[in-house]
């Protein structure tokens, strides 16, 4: 299978998991952020948020006007915010934190519909 086939429908899948999940408890996402405060939860996320992020972009470094791009840009964001997590945890846990209440239903609106848009081309569920 091909590593843009693979990675669109693992994170068009994981996207809309994360969105119901975090719709239907949304008390998750206070106790993520109060995760983030304990210093050993934050180590381990960041370093898995590098390693999931490092592992997409040396597969998947794809630079095309298409989903392939989205499926790029997830694993570099993934890649560059453990490093900020990792690097300065205090000063990112409040920039997420000012982001997150600010914007909260906005984002995850958005991860719901770009994990939709992924899953849409690979399945070809409705043809554009």
């Amino acid at each position: 299978m091909d590593s843009s086939l693979f990675l669109a429908k693992f994170w068009g899948w994981y996207l809309i998991i994360f969105f119901l999940i975090l719709s239907l408890n949304p008390k998750r996402i206070k106790q993520i952020f109060n995760d983030l405060k304990d210093e050993k939860f934050l180590i381990i996320f960041s370093f898995i948020a590098i390693i999931v992020g490092l592992l997409n972009v040396l597969f998947h470094n794809i630079w095309v006007a298409d989903y392939a791009l989205l499926v790029t840009l997830i694993g570099w964001t993934s890649l560059l915010l453990g490093l900020a997590l990792f690097m300065f945890p205090k000063k990112t846990v409040k920039w997420l934190e000012i982001i997150n209440v600010k914007m909260v239903q906005v984002i995850y609106t958005l991860l719901f519909f770009v994990g939709l848009f992924l899953l849409n081309e690979v399945y070809g569920i409705v043809p554009f």
